[in-house]
């Protein structure tokens, strides 16, 4: 998590990862519009995976109110492995990032009660395939005819 000041003004940078997609987060003070790749939200056709994004903005506005998220802009990153990798990862940025903007501890408190993976990363990766075998610990069928 990294904060810095350019002309003047406070951004956020955190990250967040998930398998093999890493999702990097910049929040500032705007209008409340969230790009994903330089992309409205919006444009995210599949439902499911935008609430899946946009959960720690929803968890927040119990704590900080209704309308908080209209005070800034959140440029959203996303490279590497599958949809529902880069939504998790996403979602773990972007709670980092609130968390470091507001610096509330009631906040982070609520998201590690929810659900602990809005702040941690999930650092688990697949596991590799083994020579001369089927995945990572299948084996062969032995015949002993």
């Amino acid at each position: 998590m990294a904060v810095a000041i350019k002309n003047k003004e406070k951004i956020v940078y955190t990250k967040g990862k998930k398998k093999k997609a890493v999702a990097r987060i910049g929040i500032r003070k705007g209008k409340g519009t969230i790009r994903v790749n330089r992309k409205l939200i919006d444009t995210i056709s599949e439902q499911y995976v935008k609430d899946i994004i946009l959960e720690p903005i929803k968890l927040a506005e119990q704590i900080l109110g209704k309308n908080f998220n209209e005070t800034i802009n959140i440029t959203i990153n996303i490279k590497g492995g599958g949809t529902m990798g880069q939504a998790h990862a996403a979602r773990t940025a972007l709670g980092k990032a609130l968390i470091e903007w507001t610096k509330n501890e009631k906040l982070k408190e609520l998201f590690l009660s929810y659900d602990r993976s809005i702040i941690i990363d999930d650092v688990r990766q697949k596991e590799a395939k083994t020579f001369l075998r089927k995945g990572a610990r299948a084996k062969g069928i032995k015949s002993y005819r």
